[in-house]
């Protein structure tokens, strides 16, 4: 091809060029060698200099060379060094975005260059400058200009910056950037980093009023101190408590793991305190974190909490603890977090743990561990014999620790110096011998196992007392299925095929009577209450498939459990805190506990579960479902889903709730959530309404479609904590991002 076009004279293609109404492509081919990607130039007219090895080329001119496609009206290029000047609705795009400007000099070989005067898109953002700079194929720089996520020529709003670094798909960082909402400059920013990666916004301001707190803002700013090193500063004012300050730290080390620390504090100063009463309570905060893998069978993670608290400890009409307050999202998590550091190793065939856990919160009940050490082997083949053996051991030096409340004659409650603490060493070690076969269709597995307990000191001041229990049972399960040739779409079900899958599953578990009696030994956990049992488990499962899209299905999964207790009676006679009435009691089925999912059709699905009590020890409301649950979702299509569920307890409350979401049009959407309570629920002590019959929750939501946002209007109406009015703000380039302000309204009055 290059020979050829040594021969071909420029005055040919001038002459083709010229003619009236005709639009002449001309396509070259340049390669130098056969291993290097070819570089394509089309244009109206082409010109090849084998002296100089530049093309020159005009009209509608397109370029591709390495994923690179470059567009222009005037074009010169080095064949030679890959370097060209571009002129003239001059465009240039690759993988990574795409760049528009009057003037582009540009390297194809190291995809870097010079744009003037330039648009750029580099998803999701949007922007102009007077200089771009592509600095390499994962970076470029803009100078003195703007950048967006609003697709519009006028953006709602932008960021203008002095400079801006862009590695699309992965981060961002400008100089001197101010925030304008259309015209108007709302915010000033040094410095700003995003990464793309990491879904928390820079700046985060969350204003609104809160009947407890009052008028509140919320603010958190985003910083990076090194690469390594990252977190958020924290500043709030509530008007009816005061000011609170901390932050967020986020580290990582190249040697020993990574981690966050936490810290928030405020002065407290409630505006609603009674005469006399104290004005001011310090509460702060403390949280640590950090996980090592050391090596991949080896790890250490450790948690340190500390969290003081005067306005609860020192009032007995405060009950709300400081992360409840504050942090009400990590409450429900976690009310009471613990303190603790666990090493843990894996061998070949088992595993190692290592556990030191501490009391640093001395206002909840907790057990000490100084350290606890278990050593875990699974089952493990006994040579070539059929015969498996499996042991797990625990070492540990326990202390258990309770709050008590004393009051106080300031009306205070204060805790005591952890008064009817239980303090124990304590090895166990539980050994057991399996023989897994199978007889007939049936798999079955016998087993024995021997537990041996040591405590440094008994309950009555006995020293070295050691407790053997002896255990034995089966596990024994099967399967039956049958293969149905049903292919249909009645009703929509979209069945291909039909296996209808029995499970039937017995375990049985027997428990010697313990050498010593429970009243013996310091009650810690569990382990420490161990008494004669003798039990089955049984368990039915229920499951018909089929195939939808090449795909097999759980069209129907239903399953039901037990356990039958076999003479329960004979365990009460050797430990003297069981009741008397456990004497009364015979042989019996426990609660039935059912599980049940139907996927009857791609867009909808139905779950439940229910427990069925068959007797209680009580001898009272035998034969009832003392817990139902069940929950179905539709899909209806694009955008438009419901959703209606139930939360029955027998003696509790019985709660309807449902969900509806709707496109209205391309711009609104709307959405709804309701919960409604049938029931009355009062103390079973006090007989305090504790629950009242009616709605106890609504929500509307209206979503408008911004271009470059979506706002959402939510009404919400609690009946334990009034109505509340939710503006959020959602950027749709960063969804995971959003900010907001609410209006919280008066609780509603008893009798309103």
């Amino acid at each position: 091809m290059l020979n050829k076009l040594k021969n071909f004279c420029p005055f040919n293609l001038v002459f083709f060029g010229i003619i009236p109404g005709l639009i002449f492509w001309v396509s070259l081919v340049f390669a130098e060698t056969n291993k290097e990607s070819p570089m394509i130039i089309n244009g109206d007219n082409v010109e090849y200099s084998a002296d100089s090895k530049e093309v020159v080329a005009t009209g509608n001119i397109e370029v591709t060379y390495k994923g690179t496609k470059l567009t222009c009206n005037r074009l010169k290029v080095n064949m030679q060094t890959k370097e060209g000047l571009a002129e003239g609705n001059a465009r240039i795009q690759d993988a990574k975005g795409v760049v528009t400007g009057e003037k582009i000099i540009y390297d194809f070989g190291n995809k870097t260059g010079i744009i003037y005067d330039a648009d750029f898109r580099a998803n999701p953002y949007f922007g102009k400058a007077k200089i771009v700079e592509k600095v390499s194929d994962s970076e470029f720089v803009a100078k003195k200009g703007y950048f967006t996520t609003c697709s519009l020529h006028q953006a709602h709003y932008r960021f203008a910056v002095k400079k801006l670094n862009m590695f699309p798909g992965d981060k961002t960082q400008a100089k001197q950037a101010t925030l304008y909402l259309g015209a108007v400059p709302l915010l000033y920013l040094p410095q700003f980093n995003y990464s793309m990666k990491d879904p928390i916004m820079h700046a985060q301001v969350e204003p609104g009023t809160r009947k407890d707190w009052g008028l509140y803002l919320l603010s958190a700013w985003r910083y990076n101190i090194t690469e390594n090193i990252d977190g958020r500063l924290l500043l709030d004012y509530r008007n009816k408590l005061g000011w609170a300050e901390g932050f967020y730290s986020n580290y990582r080390t190249p040697g020993v793991g990574k981690g966050e620390f936490k810290f928030y504090y405020t002065n407290e100063k409630p505006a609603d305190q009674a005469t006399g009463a104290p004005t001011e309570f310090q509460r702060y905060f403390m949280r640590w974190r950090h996980k090592w893998n050391i090596d991949p069978r080896t790890n250490v993670t450790t948690e340190f909490f500390k969290i003081t608290d005067q306005r609860r400890k020192n009032r007995t009409t405060y009950t709300r603890s400081f992360l409840q307050e504050y942090f009400f999202r990590e409450y429900e998590k976690d009310a009471q977090p613990l303190s603790y550091a666990l090493f843990h190793h894996a061998f070949d065939y088992s595993s190692l743990d290592v556990l030191l856990q501490m009391r640093t919160n001395h206002w909840f009940d907790q057990i000490e561990k100084k350290p606890e050490i278990n050593y875990n082997l699974p089952s493990l083949q006994l040579g070539e014999s059929p015969f498996y053996f499996e042991n797990v051991s625990q070492l540990g030096n326990y202390n258990k620790k309770k709050v008590v409340a004393e009051p106080d004659p300031l009306l205070a409650a204060t805790y005591s110096q952890d008064r009817d603490n239980v303090t124990v060493t304590r090895l166990d070690t539980k050994n057991t011998i399996s023989l897994p076969t199978k007889i007939g269709f049936i798999q079955f597995k016998p087993f024995v196992s021997s537990r041996q307990t040591f405590y440094d000191k008994g309950a009555n001041g006995q020293a070295g007392i050691i407790r053997t229990i002896f255990y034995s049972g089966a596990d024994m399960s099967t399967k039956f299925y049958r293969i149905f040739n049903v292919k249909t779409n009645a009703l929509g079900l979209d069945l291909n095929g039909l296996r209808h899958i029995i499970t039937p599953t017995v375990g049985y578990l027997y428990t010697h009577v313990p050498t010593i009696p429970i009243s013996n030994i310091k009650q810690i956990d569990a382990v420490d209450a161990i008494t004669r049992g003798n039990t089955a488990t049984l368990s039915l499962s229920n499951k018909l498939q089929t195939k939808r899209k090449g795909q097999s299905v759980d069209f129907v999964d239903f399953l039901i459990t037990s356990e039958y207790v076999v003479d329960p009676k004979s365990g009460a006679n050797q430990n003297s805190i069981l009741t008397n009435t456990a004497n009364k009691l015979e042989s019996q089925l426990s609660d039935l506990i059912f599980k049940l999912k139907i996927l009857p059709y791609s867009w909808m699905r139905f779950e439940s579960d229910a427990t069925y009590e068959h007797a209680n020890r009580d001898l009272v409301n035998y034969n009832r479902f003392s817990l139902v649950n069940y929950d179905m979702s539709f899909d209806l299509g694009k955008e438009r889903s419901l959703s209606i569920g139930q939360r029955y307890e027998r003696k509790g409350k019985n709660e309807v709730t449902a969900g509806f979401t709707c496109r209205l049009t391309p711009k609104w959407k709307f959405g709804m959530y309701q919960r409604y309570n049938f029931k009355q629920v009062r103390n079973s002590s006090t007989g305090a309404v504790t629950l009242e019959r009616g709605s106890q929750e609504q929500e509307y939501t209206l979503t408008r479609d911004l271009h470059c946002w979506d706002l959402d209007i939510t009404l919400n109406k609690k009946e334990i904590s009034g109505t509340t009015i939710f503006f959020t703000f959602r950027l749709k380039a960063f969804p995971e991002n959003e900010f907001g302000f609410d209006q919280s309204m008066t609780k509603k009055k008893s009798g309103a």
